[in-house]
């Protein structure tokens, strides 16, 4: 998928870093924080979320410029019933140079559109108050979703 210059693609195991990159490039655009073991706490993570995480970035001239992931639940079998898997959109950004180019769009559709050929049921998220509006032009809707805060 190409979207003015910026391909989509999925990520592989040798990813970690790039997006790695991307997630410390969000963070710092609320508050820069030094922390020197990120690198290796998110490599971690990747290794263990890899079995049920799918991930797309955006790049531009080699560059990763934005980033997306899903992760993948099987609901529990119910008899009479067909396996069923949904996913649960997470971690969408897109640096700030690259935003209102259709960026978001194409990561967005990319993940949109393997939910559908691989039978998804359906993708929820939980947008920030600034990102309702791109995600509602998209088809996501409201639910009836419920929610228990465990942390205070």
């Amino acid at each position: 998928m190409t979207t003015q210059s910026v391909s989509v693609r999925r990520t592989g195991t040798d990813d970690g870093p790039t997006l790695a990159r991307l997630r410390r490039l969000w963070a710092d655009e609320d508050e820069r924080v030094e922390d020197p073991s990120f690198d290796e706490r998110f490599a971690d993570w990747f290794g263990r979320e890899g079995e049920h995480r799918l991930a797309w970035v955006a790049e531009r001239s080699g560059r990763a410029v934005g980033m997306i992931n899903v992760t993948v639940f099987v609901r529990m079998p119910r008899p009479g019933r067909p396996e069923q898997r949904w996913g649960y959109i997470a971690n969408m950004f897109v640096l700030a140079a690259y935003r209102d180019a259709r960026v978001g769009s194409a990561l967005l559709d990319a993940a949109v559109a393997h939910a559908r050929d691989q039978g998804f049921v359906q993708l929820v998220l939980n947008p920030s108050e600034r990102s309702i509006p791109f995600y509602r032009r998209a088809g996501f809707r409201a639910s009836r979703l419920l929610q228990l805060d465990l942390e205070t």
